[in-house]
């Protein structure tokens, strides 16, 4: 006779035994998985979003300086040793959770204010480096340019000289003429520490190139002037005029001059031609045959004799519409215009010799 299965012990089938052993695996893995990774991800996620309080005020802010080649372990010490971050771990860990840590970019940076590690990493892969700021005013010349850049910690002074000298860089520069001079625009620049005294006098004719426009070209042209022609008499207006409103008509003079085939007589062209000029110009000076005194050649002199500006550029390409051929200075910060010579010697007596 079969025996009817007995209802003491377990109701649990294997399949139900095996389903809860399963559900307190998940349990436990789940449990090890928060002890072990999800505390230390959520402090990491909390640490990377703090912002850190810099060693130095928001205004002074803190100098890191990144190397080509440093590793992301490096950057981390270099942090925190500045207090701009307190734990390279964290800093490391966001790097490489984010697949950041190759595209830190070297240079020269300026943390300013509290930042979270994450604000940091992002300043340093987008490369936002602190720029040297350089203000170049009109009418200096090449040496004076480069001694200036090298005055404001922007390159070296030696290497400088040496590129002004060097042929082979004017040709990659496209410029035919003997020397940079009259191609190093005047204006403020901001250039990354480092930066190459090659990649910022690129940038100088870069500038000049882009303000040498077709129509200013075409404007000089239809007044007998190529390019390295209007820059030469652009640095002499620039080196005469007392002020911007002017410049068009001292513009006029030397063209009015080049055209009867006169002297320009410009005092500049002649300190340009004298090395280790000592303030002093003398008659002895203006007697004195150089490529740049015009006193004693007629025409343009042998090229610019300094950088001029945007305004001297325009003016020498379009002067005022006058038939002077004279001007002296005045002493007020202008010029005296005279047609004859006669008018002109009236005005030198009255101007600078006071009588």
């Amino acid at each position: 006779m079969a025996q009817k299965p007995s209802s003491k012990g377990s109701d649990s089938t294997p399949a139900d035994k095996n389903g809860s052993q399963l559900w307190r695996r998940l349990g436990q893995g789940l449990l090890v998985f928060i002890l072990f990774v999800g505390v230390p991800v959520g402090v990491f996620t909390v640490t990377s979003l703090r912002p850190i309080q810099p060693e130095l005020s928001a205004q002074d802010g803190v100098v890191l300086t990144v190397k080509s080649g440093q590793t992301v372990a490096q950057i981390a010490k270099n942090l925190t040793e500045k207090g701009v971050i307190s734990d390279p771990y964290v800093f490391r860990l966001l790097a490489r959770l984010r697949g950041e840590g190759r595209k830190i970019q070297a240079g020269v940076y300026r943390i300013q204010g509290p930042n979270s590690p994450v604000d940091i990493l992002q300043i340093l892969v987008a490369g936002r480096v602190e720029l040297a700021q350089c203000t170049l005013p009109e009418g200096m010349t090449a040496v004076e340019v480069v001694d200036f850049c090298a005055q404001s910690k922007l390159g070296d002074r030696a290497r400088y000289h040496a590129l002004l000298q060097d042929e082979s860089f004017r040709q990659q520069l496209n410029i035919t003429a003997p020397s940079l001079e009259g191609y190093l625009f005047p204006e403020t620049y901001r250039f990354a520490p480092g930066s190459s005294e090659r990649l910022i006098l690129q940038v100088m004719v870069r500038q000049t190139r882009q303000h040498l426009t077709e129509s200013l070209l075409g404007a000089a042209k239809q007044l007998g002037l190529n390019e390295f022609q209007l820059l030469t008499l652009a640095s002499i207006i620039q080196k005469e005029a007392g002020n911007e409103q002017e410049m068009p008509r001292i513009s006029a003079v030397f063209h009015n001059r080049l055209k009867r085939g006169m002297m320009l007589q410009a005092d500049p062209t002649v300190i340009y031609g004298i090395e280790n000029f000592n303030g002093n110009l003398t008659r002895k000076d203006l007697r004195t045959r150089t490529p740049y005194n015009t006193y004693m050649k007629r025409g343009l002199p042998a090229g610019p004799i300094a950088n001029p500006g945007l305004a001297a550029l325009h003016a020498a390409a379009n002067p005022e519409k006058v038939n002077y051929l004279y001007f002296v200075a005045t002493g007020e910060g202008g010029h005296y215009f005279s047609r004859t010579l006669k008018e002109h010697n009236r005005a030198v007596r009255r101007y600078q010799l006071k009588r």
